[in-house]
């Protein structure tokens, strides 16, 4: 394919993911603010912070067929200007119904993934699609630039409103821009009907283990983003301002190393790379336990490496497994890895009430890498299981 119309497409796709993601972040940087003026007990602002993830997380795998069938430009460019319609009624929401309604609705910024992977990656080569589709995942970078700019914007502006629609408006314009100059990848494919696509789901258990995978990688880079500023604020007394840049840090490293796995995966084995990635995910995920805010950090740091570049591991391996089914897998353990994303900040405010204590919680991420180890040894470097599968032709 031309070397011009590869960079295109991949800027274009990534600059489309990482508006999406910062439009999915919204509500975490002022999770404390909207404790505090709606009088939110702790598990209803937990739910407040994690409902975004639910309606991102089950729409990957009908999203994924979407694109699948119809082309990823379409699919992106509508998914972006239809993201406007969250960020500003969320704006005229007064009652917490009302705000859990449309953040639940503002979480189809998640489903953009799965559209984002299966457009670029037909661009792609199979030896490059580790390194493109790990640049692709750093526009959850987007995540980032939502726990740095929200705080920001709403101090200048002075309402968190305006930020929310000023948000919209730029997913708005730029999903008029994707419509207008993005391309589907010149590749004939033969359309599928959604039955043959959920048949791959129902006969390859290679798709339901890599969605175990991602569940933990990306669902705790989802998880720790969006529910370290209420953290650091409640266990280390940090300003908003303070702990929404400590967590931007998070995020930025936690992306930055996703390439990194991609090109890693392209070089030494996406399966080798898991190995080391969950060994280490365990060791840190212990010092988040701590109480003290130094050892804290470096099992939060320590995490954002391997974990993000767990994420490009895995990517790597959906299309060297499923070749012919990118999407339609990529929907399924995209939704899997918003899923992960969505269950450990309820289960953090639930570890909280009944123990006192966010430890047991952190620990428990720990236990879920030690299970990714063994099945990652076993199934996909022994092969042993008869979860193996051979990749798909070209």
């Amino acid at each position: 394919m031309n070397p011009r119309q590869q960079r295109v497409a991949l800027l274009l796709s990534t600059l489309a993911f990482a508006i999406a993601f910062a439009v999915w972040g919204m509500i975490a940087p002022l999770s404390k603010v909207f404790q505090t003026s709606m009088h939110l007990t702790e598990h209803e602002v937990w739910l407040l912070i994690a409902i975004p993830v639910l309606l991102g997380s089950t729409l990957r795998l009908p999203l994924g067929m979407l694109t699948e069938r119809y082309g990823g430009r379409l699919v992106f460019g509508s998914l972006l200007i239809m993201l406007a319609l969250p960020a500003f009624m969320l704006t005229y929401s007064s009652t917490y119904t009302a705000m859990l309604f449309w953040a639940l609705v503002l979480g189809t910024a998640g489903a953009s993934f799965a559209v984002g992977i299966a457009f670029t990656s037909d661009w792609f080569e199979p030896e490059r699609q580790g390194m493109a589709l790990g640049v692709y995942g750093a526009g959850n970078i987007g995540q980032s630039i939502a726990l740095f700019a929200v705080p920001l914007l709403t101090s200048l502006l002075g309402s968190w409103r305006i930020t929310f629609r000023v948000f919209g408006i730029v997913s708005l314009v730029y999903g008029l821009i994707f419509l207008l100059f993005a391309q589907n990848a010149p590749i004939s494919k033969t359309p599928k009907s959604f039955r043959q696509m959920l048949t791959v789901l129902a006969t390859r258990p290679m798709s339901w283990l890599l969605s175990l995978f991602y569940f933990v990688t990306f669902g705790g880079f989802v998880a720790l983003s969006i529910g370290l500023p209420k953290l650091l604020q409640g266990l280390f007394n940090l300003s908003q301002q303070d702990a929404g840049l400590r967590v931007a840090g998070f995020v930025v490293l936690a992306t930055i190393m996703r390439p990194v796995g991609g090109y890693l995966s392209d070089k030494f084995g996406g399966e080798k790379m898991l190995v080391i990635v969950f060994t280490m995910s365990a060791v840190f995920a212990l010092g988040l336990t701590s109480a003290a805010i130094v050892p804290f950090s470096i099992g939060a740091l320590g995490i954002a490496v391997f974990i993000g570049m767990g994420n490009g591991c895995v990517f790597k391996l959906v299309p060297q497994y499923f070749a012919a089914d990118t999407a339609v897998v990529t929907g399924l353990v995209g939704a899997m890895g918003g899923l992960g994303g969505f269950f450990p900040p309820l289960v953090l405010g639930f570890v909280k009430g009944w123990t006192g204590s966010y430890a047991p919680g952190f620990v428990l991420l720990a236990v879920f890498c030690a299970i990714c180890l063994m099945l990652t040894y076993r199934v996909l470097i022994l092969g042993k299981s008869p979860a193996r599968t051979v990749p798909a032709p070209q």
